[in-house]
């Protein structure tokens, strides 16, 4: 696995990636594998629960290495750069998927 931007986050990266990978592996295949049989409503709810998991098992590690590299971007002065580039080019929203923008 690759390392962090700051060595002290490099274990949190680690056990996030881990976490994730977990997880986003057991959310694709049943997604994939009962994508034509699930009404909309029930792919709906499968993504809910998901989400749940998620949320339940690896967003504290999530919150934690974000943390932890938000203050490594901030002890090098790279938060304000960040903050300038965002100020450039802004996200901008998709447009939606259904008819004129």
């Amino acid at each position: 696995m690759a390392h962090s931007l700051s060595p002290e986050c490099t274990p949190l990266k680690h056990a996030y990636d881990s976490c994730f990978n977990s997880w986003f592996e057991g959310y694709l295949e049943p997604a994939i594998a009962n994508s034509q049989k699930l009404s909309e409503g029930q792919r709906n709810e499968y993504a809910k629960k998901k989400a749940e998991e998620f949320e339940q098992n690896c967003g504290g590690v999530w919150r934690k290495y974000k943390e932890c590299v938000q203050k490594a971007l901030k002890d090098r002065g790279l938060d304000e750069l960040l903050e300038q580039a965002r100020q450039d080019n802004p996200l901008r929203t998709p447009p939606s998927s259904g008819g004129s923008p």
